[in-house]
């Protein structure tokens, strides 16, 4: 079941960036809740959002308090109009129309974690509609006015898939000392 699955390597290795106990995450298009389920055990406030009420409700254990919102992004309201968060993580999805809302759902100084299927990834499986894959250094594009820590375009082996990943960081409240992103 993808929510008992381990969390996203991507997310694992850079975790030493992500901020700590009493920070709020948003996982969007959070399935049965794998990330949540690991971002609550490190003591982050996690706000899921799915369409899959089937999904949201398997997360019945998640090891801390975990809003569940049942919600259609795709085709209908924003569910989360003004709220900012310390984390953004979405994996395994991409809905264009919704990079507004993702981006301004950052917080000062907020993370953003995304990683989905690439162009190419129609020559070994599905996804492969191009409306679901993206475009080469289209998820740079997309963050030009976040700090970019890491950043992948390529192809992984198990599962054979392409893929674009990115970790980048919305500007802090306090531009004037520049925060030290360790790389390793």
């Amino acid at each position: 079941m993808h929510g008992t699955s381990p969390p996203s390597p991507w997310l694992l290795r850079w975790a030493h960036l992500l901020p700590g106990a009493g920070a709020s995450a948003l996982d969007l298009a959070c399935g049965s809740g794998r990330h949540l389920r690991w971002l609550a055990a490190r003591g982050l406030r996690c706000t899921g959002v799915d369409r899959d009420a089937a999904a949201l409700a398997s997360l019945t254990d998640p090891g801390a308090a975990v809003e569940r919102i049942e919600a259609d992004i795709e085709n209908g309201p924003w569910p989360l109009a003004g709220r900012r968060f310390d984390l953004v993580v979405v994996t395994n999805y991409l809905w264009r129309p919704l990079w507004p809302q993702i981006l301004d759902s950052l917080a000062p100084g907020g993370w953003l974690v995304y990683e989905t299927f690439a162009a190419g990834n129609e020559t070994v499986g599905k996804p492969s509609r191009p409306d679901f894959l993206l475009q080469p250094g289209e998820l740079l594009q997309r963050c030009v006015h976040l700090r970019t820590v890491a950043y992948e375009d390529g192809f992984l082996d198990s599962p054979p898939r392409f893929v674009q990943r990115i970790v980048a960081c919305a500007p802090a409240a306090d531009p004037a000392a520049p925060p030290r992103h360790r790389l390793g």
